[in-house]
C-alpha cells in the first residue's frame, strides 16, 4: 500500500517512467476475491497533499443571489459573471495535486442556485416501472447497500470551449481547459437500489433511468434538471454507476451535490445529476428541457435558428453520452518564459500535460509534434490509477516528453493528441458546434521569440486562451487579427490594416441568456424548449434592438439579428432585383467588411429560411444597404420545379416589409491593397484570378469596388472569368464593362455563357463551359511567385546608422536542420542588440509559419455553383500551379 500511495502522490517524480513499468505494482493491490466489490485502498493517506489548499470562503459575488451562504475556494476562475456559479481551477493549480483533486479546486457546473440540503431530511424517490416504489433516506442509502469507492475523472462535455468561441461564439460558457477533476467517490451501487426496488425488464418497458435533482435551473424557466441515461448503462455493474454520498473521504460540498449525487463514470458530467432527488424507470428517455438543449453535438452548420425551427434537438444520434479522447498542455504554463543561454541550451525542457478518454477506455498514447504533423515523438505515460476488476479505467492520466531546446527555437508551436484503446484519437482541428462541447483537436501551445529590456533573449509560450474573461492566448490574438477590417484609403503607410473600431462586449452571462433565450417564430409547432424560453428571450431581444439604432455600426454583435425595413426594389431585368433596405439609424454604416456575406432570415410557409448574400452597395453607405437577387421563378428550372424559395419570398415582399439579417458571417476578408485575412490567417496577392458563376459574382463585385476605390494607392490585378448561361443572365455587366474600360491595365473581364441568345448583337466571348483553355488564356498562373520584403526584414536588414545587418528573426525561423547552425544563430542572436521598436515585431513574426514566408503573389478567389468549382475550375486551376489550400479563396 505505500507503494501505492507514494506512486500516486508523487506523480511528478514517476512521470518519466515506461508506461508498461507503471502497471505492475498496481497488480498486486487487486482484490483477493474477485467477485467482492469492496474496494480496500487507503484512499486517506492520498489526501494529505490537501491541507495546504486555500479554504472555501463566501465570495462578495455571490452576495444578494441565493448562493450568497455557499463556500467557494477563491481561486477558482468563474466562466459565468455571477449566478448560477460555473468555474473551473487555474491549470497550475489543478495539476499541482496531481491525481486527486482537492474538492474545494474540483470545478463547478451549475444550472441554477445551490439546493440547500439537510441530510437528515432527504430522501430520494424510486419510481415509475419498478414493482416496489420507495423513498430511500440518507441513513438507509449509507447503511443497507454495499458502498462502492473508487477514483472518478469527472470531464465537462465543454472543456475548452473558449476555443471554439474565439472563432465563432456558441452558447457555451468561456471554459479553459480546467473543467476536469478527479475525486475518490463513495456511494451505492446504482444497479443494486434498482434491484431492491424491484426493476422491471425490458418485456415491461422498462427502457431508461431518469435522474431529477432538487436543482432549479435557471435558463430552464425554474424546472428542475434532469436528464436519463439508458437501462443497460444503469444496471451494469462493470460501469460502476452509483448514488454517491462521499467526495475525497468527506461528506459533498453544497456545490457538488451534498447530500447525495449521481456518478456515472466515462460519461459527460451532464449524466450525473446532483442534488438527485428522484430516480424513474421509463419506457422513453427523459423529457427534460436541459436533456435535450445540452450536451448534443450538432452538426457545424446548425445554429439557434435553424435547432430550434428544425428540432434538431431531438435526434438521437447527436446525444453525448460517452467523452471522447482529450489531451492537453500543462507545461509549458500560458505566458511562462523559458531563458535562452549557454547553460540552458545544454539541458532539455520537459513538457507535461494530461489525457483522459471516456467509456472506461484507457489511454495507450501519447504524442507530440513540432513541426505542424508532419512528425510526432511519443511521450511516457503514467496512469495512476489501478483498473477495476473489469479493466475499465474511469480517470486521467498524466504524460511528459523531455525536448531539446534547439529543436524548441525552431519550432513555432508544440501540439499534443493522444490515443486510447479504441485507437480513437484527436482531429487537427474541431468542428465548430453551436453548444461548444466535444472539442478535442490537437491542443497547441505557441512558441514566440523575443529579447527581454533587461537584455537576454528567451521563449515566452502561449496557450490557445484563458478561461472565462481572462485576456490572453495566441487564439485572443489570432482574432484580433482577424477584426482587422477598416482600410485607411488616403493613408499612405507601410502598414495598411488598422483596427476595426472595439464594439462593447457582453458578459458571458448575458451571451449564455441571450442565445439560449434566442427569440424563435410564434407560430405553431414550435419546440417545447422554445416556448420554455420565449419569455425571456423576447426581453433580451427587446433590449439588444433599443440599443442596435445607437451603435455607428449596424452588424456590430454578429450573433444578434438586426430587423432592417424594405424602403424600394428595382427591377434590372426579367429576373433580377435590386433590394434596398433601411438599416435602423440613418447614420449607421452596415459594418460589413470586404469579401463576408450576411443571412437573410424569413419565415416562409412555416419554415425559417436562412440565405447568405453579399451586398453590392459600398461598406460605408450610412443608412441602407443594397442586394442584388436574381429571382428563381417556380416551375422554369426542371431540376428545381418550386424555384428559389428565399428569393420568390422577397420578390413578393411590399414595400415597408421588415427582415431579419445577421452577419458578418464568413472566412475570407480583403483588407485592402493585396492583403487578405483567411480564417485570420494573412495572405498577399500581387494579382487576382476571379472565377465567378451567375450571382457568385456578389462578393467578387464587392472585392473589386474595394480596389479600385482605392487608386491609386491599391494596384492589384484583377482577371475575371465570369460563367452564366446566356448573356441576358450576366449580373453587373454594365458596371464591369465600365470598369474594365477605365482601368484596362488593372481589371480583364472575360464572360462564358452556355448559349448566346443574341447573336445579331455580336459576342466577342467564349461559349460552352468554362476550361482549362479559358482559365489559362485569361488568369495568370500560379507558379514561380514571391510575396514582397516584409517591413520586419526591412528593418532587419539596414540598421539606423545604415550598417547592413542579417534578419535576427530569419536566422531563429528558417534555419536549417543542423543542430550546429541552430546553436550559432542562438549564439549571434544573443550577441547582436535588438531595438525596443524591433520586439513587438519579432513577437508578431515568431508565429508565422514558414509556408507564409514563401507565399505566392497570386490568389484565385472563387464564388459560384459548387459544381463548378469542383469540376471545372479546382482541377484546372491546380494544373495551372495553384496550391489549392493556400492559393484558391472559395466565398
Amino acid at each position: 500500500m505505500a507503494m501505492l500511495v507514494q506512486r500516486v502522490t508523487d506523480i511528478s517524480s514517476s512521470i518519466g517512467r515506461n508506461d508498461s513499468q507503471n502497471d505492475l505494482p498496481f497488480q498486486s493491490f487487486a482484490a483477493d476475491d474477485d467477485d467482492s466489490d469492496e474496494e480496500t485502498y487507503d484512499w486517506e493517506s492520498l489526501y494529505a497533499s490537501h491541507q495546504d489548499v486555500e479554504p472555501p470562503t463566501n465570495d462578495y459575488r455571490d452576495d444578494r443571489t441565493p448562493d450568497s451562504w455557499v463556500k467557494r475556494s477563491p481561486t477558482l476562475i468563474r466562466v459565468t459573471v455571477k449566478h448560477p456559479v460555473n468555474c473551473e481551477p487555474p491549470l497550475h493549480r489543478l495539476m499541482k495535486y496531481g491525481f486527486i483533486t482537492p474538492a474545494s479546486l474540483h470545478y463547478v457546473r451549475n444550472h441554477g442556485s445551490v439546493p440547500q440540503g439537510d441530510w437528515s431530511t432527504w430522501t430520494v424517490e424510486v419510481t415509475g416501472l419498478v414493482k416496489q416504489p420507495y423513498k430511500f433516506i440518507m441513513d438507509e442509502l449509507v447503511n443497507e447497500f454495499e458502498p462502492i469507492e473508487i477514483p472518478v475523472t469527472l470531464a465537462c462535455s465543454a472543456n475548452r470551449c473558449k476555443e471554439q468561441n474565439m472563432v465563432r461564439r456558441t452558447i457555451g460558457f468561456n471554459w479553459g481547459a480546467g473543467a476536469i477533476s478527479t475525486s475518490v467517490w463513495r456511494g451505492a451501487r446504482l444497479t443494486d437500489i434498482l434491484q431492491k426496488c424491484g426493476v422491471m425488464g425490458a418485456k415491461s418497458g422498462a427502457m431508461y433511468v431518469c435522474f431529477e435533482g432538487a436543482e432549479d435551473s435557471t435558463a430552464a424557466g425554474g424546472n428542475k434538471y434532469g436528464t436519463s441515461i439508458r437501462i443497460e448503462v444503469a444496471m451494469d455493474p462493470s460501469r460502476d454507476v452509483m448514488l454517491a454520498y462521499r467526495q475525497n473521504d468527506e461528506l459533498l460540498l453544497p456545490d457538488h451535490g451534498f447530500p447525495v449525487r449521481v456518478i456515472v463514470p466515462g460519461f459527460t458530467c451532464g449524466r450525473s445529476v446532483k442534488w438527485v432527488k428522484r430516480i424513474i424507470v421509463t419506457r422513453h428517455e427523459s423529457e427534460n428541457n436541459y436533456h435535450y438543449s445540452d450536451n448534443r453535438l450538432l452538426p457545424s452548420h446548425v445554429d439557434l435558428d435553424l435547432a430550434n425551427a428544425e428540432g434538431w434537438w431531438y435526434k438521437p444520434e447527436y446525444v453525448i453520452n460517452e467523452m471522447n479522447v482529450n489531451s492537453v498542455i500543462t507545461t509549458p504554463g500560458h505566458d511562462e518564459i523559458l531563458p535562452i543561454n549557454s547553460s540552458s541550451m545544454q539541458r532539455t525542457y520537459t513538457t507535461r500535460g494530461y489525457a483522459h478518454s471516456g467509456g472506461g477506455r484507457k489511454v495507450r498514447r501519447v504524442e507530440i509534434t513540432l513541426d505542424g504533423g508532419e512528425t510526432w515523438r511519443l511521450c511516457t505515460l503514467n496512469h495512476p490509477e489501478v483498473p477495476t476488476k473489469y479493466g475499465k479505467y474511469w480517470c486521467w492520466c498524466f504524460w511528459s516528453v523531455e525536448i531539446e531546446l534547439i529543436y524548441l527555437l525552431h519550432a513555432k508551436e508544440i501540439a499534443v493528441r493522444a490515443w486510447d484503446e479504441s485507437n480513437n484519437t484527436q482531429p487537427n482541428k474541431f468542428s465548430w458546434n453551436i453548444l461548444g462541447v466535444f472539442n478535442n483537436s490537437w491542443f497547441r501551445v505557441r512558441i514566440h521569440l523575443r529579447r527581454f529590456q533587461e537584455g537576454g533573449v528567451g521563449l515566452i509560450f502561449a496557450h490557445p486562451t484563458q478561461p472565462g474573461n481572462g485576456v490572453g492566448g495566441w487564439m485572443e490574438r489570432d482574432e484580433q487579427t482577424a477584426t482587422r477590417t477598416k482600410v485607411s484609403y488616403g493613408a499612405r503607410q507601410s502598414t495598411i490594416l488598422t483596427l476595426r473600431e472595439s464594439t462593447p462586449v457582453l458578459s458571458t452571462n448575458t451571451l449564455t441568456k441571450q442565445y439560449r433565450m434566442h427569440e424563435v417564430s410564434e407560430q405553431a409547432g414550435v419546440s417545447s424548449i422554445s416556448r420554455s424560453l420565449i419569455t425571456t428571450s423576447q426581453i433580451v431581444e427587446r433590449e439588444s434592438a433599443s440599443n442596435i439604432s445607437d451603435m455607428p455600426i449596424a452588424l456590430s454583435n454578429p450573433r444578434e439579428k438586426v430587423k432592417c425595413t424594405l424602403v424600394s426594389k428595382t427591377e434590372t431585368s426579367r429576373d433580377t432585383r435590386i433590394f434596398r433596405f433601411a438599416l435602423p439609424s440613418s447614420e449607421q454604416v452596415l459594418g460589413l467588411p470586404i469579401g463576408k456575406h450576411i443571412f437573410l432570415h424569413a419565415i416562409v410557409n412555416g419554415k425559417l429560411r436562412l440565405r447568405k448574400y453579399t451586398p453590392t452597395s459600398l461598406n460605408d453607405e450610412k443608412g441602407h444597404f443594397d442586394l442584388l437577387i436574381k429571382v428563381y421563378f417556380k416551375g422554369e428550372n426542371p431540376q428545381f420545379p418550386d424555384g428559389g424559395v428565399m428569393s420568390q419570398h422577397l420578390d413578393s415582399l411590399p414595400i415597408g416589409s421588415t427582415i431579419d439579417i445577421k452577419g458578418p458571417l464568413g472566412d475570407i476578408e480583403y483588407c485592402g491593397r493585396g492583403h487578405f485575412l483567411v480564417n485570420g490567417e494573412c495572405r498577399f496577392a500581387k494579382r487576382l484570378a476571379m472565377i465567378a458563376g451567375g450571382t457568385g459574382i456578389t462578393p467578387i463585385y464587392q472585392v473589386m469596388q474595394a480596389i479600385l476605390r482605392d487608386q491609386p494607392d491599391d494596384t492589384t490585378e484583377m482577371h475575371l472569368v465570369y460563367a452564366n448561361r446566356s448573356e441576358d443572365d450576366i449580373l453587373l455587366r454594365k458596371e464591369l464593362d465600365k470598369w474594365s474600360k477605365m482601368y484596362p491595365k488593372q481589371l480583364k473581364v472575360w464572360y462564358v455563357v452556355d448559349q448566346v441568345k443574341h447573336p445579331e448583337l455580336g459576342w466577342k466571348y467564349s461559349i460552352g463551359h468554362i476550361n482549362e483553355d479559358i482559365l489559362k488564356e485569361h488568369l495568370p498562373f500560379g507558379k514561380n511567385s514571391t510575396p514582397p520584403t516584409t517591413d520586419l526584414e526591412d528593418n532587419a536588414a539596414t540598421s539606423n546608422d545604415n550598417r547592413p545587418r542579417r534578419s535576427r528573426v530569419r536566422s531563429i525561423l528558417h534555419i536549417g536542420p543542423s543542430k550546429r547552425k541552430m546553436l550559432a544563430a542562438v549564439q549571434s542572436c544573443t550577441m547582436v542588440p535588438i531595438s525596443e521598436n524591433e520586439v513587438p515585431m519579432i513577437m508578431d513574426n515568431a508565429s508565422l509559419s514558414s509556408e507564409n514566408s514563401m507565399a505566392k503573389d497570386t490568389l484565385a478567389l472563387i464564388c459560384g455553383p459548387p459544381p463548378m468549382i469542383k469540376f471545372a475550375v479546382l482541377p484546372n486551376l491546380e494544373k495551372m500551379g495553384y496550391d489549392l489550400t493556400k492559393q484558391c479563396l472559395t466565398f
